[in-house]
């Protein structure tokens, strides 16, 4: 016969209360509250296949993610190699398109040697657990994307944060130091779209023997001769110490990261980068959309000039109109809002007069200003940028003039 459950009892077969289960995740309706105040909520929006929004807050910055020489690409790495690349690349995950892609982006990006990951945000983790670690020193640009500062973090290194885009503030946190030592920036950073002093800091790594690691997410395709990248603007790719982090997802309309530099660095990633060593490789489909679209870009390089030539019409005619926007280096126009609530409220006002626009606000901004975020495109139109800036203004809030 099946014993009866009881309630437990004390020594004295007194019946103990139950003890009242206590929700684990009662935090989170707080957090959310405290975050709703604060105008910070977020919401994940889905678009469709064919929207009819223009477009100016994804990163297709020369408007190949739907050309059919890149899509074509796609379908036709799909069906000859999988849908998946099946494993890591040290064990399946690995083939000869990888191995094209990587050839033909150093080549075009003046490195000696590249090698191809999932994303940028695992790129960045990669250079920066594998490039540094425990006794060493990271010097972090406090404007870094937020894969530069988990990737400090995971390094195990000691890291100082310095000012924003002062080399001076990086010999100062290099001074004495006995140790290897990294600096760590954004070339093109992307919140303000402003570019880093590639030049004056490669000068003051190589005073003080430390290596400089950049991140080129927003300069490949669209800085410098041909789209090659801020890095190759400033004259410093392939030179030693340097080392670069791109993204295939924004002017390759694709998907996936790559580190370039010299070849022992990436041989040495491929032996102790976690991001490689445990993470499946790239989809065929997505590496071989990157690729023709590299190719199409030695071929186009005008596309480059045109993105620029839309970033700084966009520019001068948010300026004109009163708003302020900050000076883009590349591709990113940021227009500051009076509050985080004022932008959303601007960015829904654009949307729904048939705009799509970026909204950053805190924690993705550094220095805590919320912004309406603006990508120029190498296709759009006069047309079109007339439009987009014509919106914006009609739709600006209070306290968005300057």
């Amino acid at each position: 016969m099946q014993e009866e459950s009881r309630t437990p009892s004390d020594p004295q077969g007194e019946p103990r209360p139950r003890a009242v289960r206590r929700d684990p995740f009662a935090w989170l309706d707080e957090a959310r509250l405290s975050r709703e105040c604060a105008g910070l909520v977020r919401t994940l929006r889905h678009r469709p296949a064919d929207s009819e929004l223009l477009d100016l807050a994804g990163n297709d910055y020369l408007g190949l993610t739907r050309h059919p020489e890149v899509t074509g690409a796609a379908a036709g790495a799909a069906r000859l190699w999988g849908a998946g690349s099946t494993g890591s690349r040290l064990v399946t995950g690995s083939t000869a398109l990888h191995a094209e892609l990587e050839a033909e982006l150093a080549r075009f990006c003046g490195f000696e040697a590249a090698l191809v990951v999932s994303s940028g945000y695992a790129a960045n983790l990669a250079a920066l657990t594998a490039l540094t670690g425990r006794g060493g020193l990271v010097v972090s640009d406090a404007g870094n994307h937020a894969s530069l500062i988990d990737g400090c973090r995971l390094s195990r290194a000691e890291t100082v944060v310095v000012p924003h885009a002062v080399p001076d503030a990086v010999a100062k946190a290099l001074d004495g130091h006995a140790g290897d030592a990294l600096a760590v920036t954004d070339t093109v950073f992307s919140v303000d779209g402003d570019a880093a002093p590639l030049a004056a800091l490669h000068e003051v790594c190589g005073e003080h023997g430390a290596a400089l690691l950049v991140d080129d997410a927003h300069g490949l395709g669209v800085v410098g001769e041909g789209g090659r990248g801020a890095v190759h603007a400033a004259g410093i790719a392939g030179t030693e110490g340097v080392v670069a982090t791109v993204t295939l997802s924004k002017a390759l309309g694709s998907q996936g990261g790559a580190i370039l530099g010299p070849a022992r660095v990436i041989g040495h990633l491929v032996d102790t980068a976690r991001t490689v060593i445990f993470d499946t490789g790239l989809a065929p489909a997505a590496t071989g959309a990157a690729l023709a679209a590299l190719r199409l870009l030695r071929r186009e390089p005008e596309r480059a000039v045109r993105v620029r030539s839309a970033a700084a019409r966009l520019h001068g005619e948010l300026s004109a109109a009163g708003l302020r926007p900050a000076h883009p280096d590349a591709a990113v126009v940021s227009v500051r809002a009076p509050s985080p609530g004022a932008a959303v409220r601007w960015a829904a006002d654009c949307r729904a007069a048939g705009l799509q626009v970026g909204c950053f606000r805190p924690p993705s901004v550094p220095d805590g200003i919320s912004r309406l975020r603006l990508t120029a495109r190498a296709d759009l139109s006069d047309a079109q940028l007339a439009a987009a800036v014509a919106t914006i203004v009609r739709t600006a809030p209070e306290g968005a003039a300057g």
